[in-house]
């Protein structure tokens, strides 16, 4: 059996991840009402740029087709959101962001990583947890759905620093 921690994760299909940009978010905003029933709007992807969150997308032969988005800050990091357009998704690409958020948020020293994923997304929450986050809480009423709110699984990953080999 692997441990997550040893796991690599490779970019499928020839996608790149580069840093969001401001251009970048119609086509994000496109995504996201595509992928969910209550998106973001597009001031909320501008609202992430403005306050210096770690915002990236993923590219695919020139087009954006997921992207991610990390919180920073006093030894903890938050996935904000993580999504793979419609049409690209059961490729890998969803790991591969969430692997690349993971090295981002051990780069920045968080200790500790958590996130937030609707109960009524089993395949978003199996992803999280065969990379290694645990259930920890929930958030009741966190979500808008369509009767009413949805709550939130609340989980977490413990960032151990990378091995130190010799």
């Amino acid at each position: 059996m692997v441990a997550a921690a040893d796991m690599v994760a490779v970019a499928p299909l020839e996608a790149a991840l580069r840093p969001m940009l401001r251009e970048d978010v119609s086509a994000v905003a496109n995504i996201e009402a595509a992928a969910y029933e209550f998106p973001w709007s597009r001031g909320i992807f501008r609202s992430c740029l403005d306050n210096g969150h770690h915002c990236w997308v993923l590219e695919q032969a020139g087009a954006v087709i997921g992207y991610g988005i990390l919180s920073t800050g006093a030894g903890e990091a938050h996935i904000l959101n993580v999504c793979v357009a419609p049409l690209h998704q059961g490729r890998g690409h969803g790991a591969y962001l969430l692997h690349r958020l993971l090295d981002l948020a051990r780069w920045h020293h968080a200790e500790r990583v958590f996130l937030e994923v609707r109960p009524s997304n089993p395949l978003a929450h199996a992803m999280y947890e065969r990379a290694g986050f645990n259930e920890i809480g929930r958030r009741p009423g966190y979500y808008p759905a369509r009767r009413g709110r949805e709550d939130a699984i609340v989980m977490a990953m413990e960032l151990l620093p990378p091995e130190n080999p010799g």
